[in-house]
C-alpha cells in the first residue's frame, strides 16, 4: 500500500523535473549549441575501488550514466554522441578482466535492444567503432545486430567505439585508402572527363583518408569531454579534434551529471567566436 501510495508523488516529481529540463534546455539553446559531443568515459574502475566495490561494478553505473547523458543530449538537440569505451590498449588488462568486461558489454549491448531502452524511445541510431574482429565473437555478433536492427532509426546517432585506437583506425583507412586507388587501372578517367595519369593516381590524399575513417559520416566532435580530470586523449578520435573544445571535469564517469555536463555546453559557448574563427581559417588554407 505504502509503495502504491508513493508512486503517484514520484510520477509528479518526474514531470516537473522534465518540466524544469525542457525550461533550462531552451534558455541553454539560445546560444550557439554543439552538433556532436564525444565522451572518454575515464573513472569506472576507480569509482568501485572508492568504494570498495566489486570490481567490474563501476562499469555498470558507468552505463547508467550514458543512458541519463544520451537522454539530456536528445532533449537538447545534439544530433551525435560518441563515447570510448574500450581502447585496444585495454587487451593488455588480466585476461579474467578483459572477459568480465566483455561479458558485461554484450549484456549492455542487449539492453539497448530492449524496448524499453533509450534506443527505442529515442530512435538512437548505434555504430561501433574500432577493430570489431578484435572482440570476443558473442560481443562482436550483438554489436552487429546493434548496428542493423538501428541502421533505419532517425533519432541521434551513438557511436561506440570499441576495441578502438585512433592510431588504428587511421592505420586502417589509410590500407583502405591505398587498396581503392590499387584496384584503379594505371590511367583512367574521372567524373568530369579528364584524364588522370598512373602516377597521380597513386598518390593518397587527405581525402581519401577520411572518406576511410571510422567516422566518415560524421561530424568532427565540437565538445570532448574526458571525465576523472585527465587531460589526455589516449588515442581517441586524434585526426577529427583538431578543432574540438577539450573539456576534463573532475567527476569519475558514474558521478558524471547533468550540471557537468551544461558546464561543458557553456564554456564551449563562450570560446565558440574563437572555435568558429580557426575553423574558418582552416577552410581558407585548406
Amino acid at each position: 500500500m505504502e509503495k502504491h501510495d508513493r508512486k503517484p508523488e514520484s510520477n509528479i516529481f518526474a514531470s516537473v523535473w522534465r518540466f524544469l529540463r525542457r525550461c533550462l534546455f531552451l534558455v541553454l539553446s539560445l546560444g550557439p549549441m554543439p552538433n556532436h559531443i564525444a565522451f572518454i568515459m575515464d573513472g569506472n574502475r576507480r569509482y568501485a575501488k572508492r568504494r570498495n566495490a566489486e570490481e567490474g561494478s563501476g562499469h555498470g553505473v558507468g552505463f547508467t550514466t550514458l543512458t541519463s547523458i544520451c537522454q539530456y543530449c536528445y532533449e537538447m538537440g545534439v544530433k551525435y554522441v560518441t563515447v570510448y569505451a574500450f581502447s585496444i590498449d585495454n587487451f593488455k588488462r588480466k585476461p579474467e578482466e578483459v572477459q568480465s568486461l566483455m561479458d558485461l558489454m554484450k549484456e549492455k549491448i542487449d539492453e539497448l535492444l530492449e524496448e524499453e531502452s533509450i534506443v527505442q524511445k529515442y530512435g538512437f541510431r548505434i555504430n561501433f567503432w574500432g577493430s570489431l574482429d578484435l572482440l570476443s565473437e558473442p560481443v562482436r555478433l550483438v554489436a552487429e545486430k546493434a548496428m542493423t536492427h538501428t541502421a533505419n532509426n532517425t533519432g541521434p546517432v551513438l557511436s561506440v567505439c570499441m576495441a578502438y585506437t585512433s592510431t588504428n583506425e587511421i592505420m586502417r583507412a589509410i590500407k583502405k585508402s591505398c587498396a581503392r586507388k590499387s584496384s584503379r587501372p594505371q590511367g583512367y578517367v574521372n567524373c568530369d572527363g579528364e584524364s588522370v595519369c598512373a602516377d597521380i593516381n597513386s598518390y593518397v590524399t587527405v581525402a581519401d583518408v577520411e572518406e576511410n575513417l571510422d567516422t566518415a559520416d560524421c561530424p568532427d566532435p565540437d565538445i570532448v569531454i574526458r571525465t576523472s580530470g585527465e587531460t589526455r586523449l589516449s588515442n581517441f578520435l586524434l585526426w577529427q579534434t583538431s578543432l574540438s573544445h577539450l573539456q576534463n571535469p573532475s567527476p569519475l564517469w558514474p558521478e558524471f551529471s547533468l550540471r557537468n555536463l551544461i558546464w561543458a555546453i557553456l564554456e564551449y559557448q563562450k570560446i565558440y567566436p574563437y572555435l568558429e574563427a580557426r575553423r574558418r581559417l582552416t577552410k581558407k588554407e585548406n
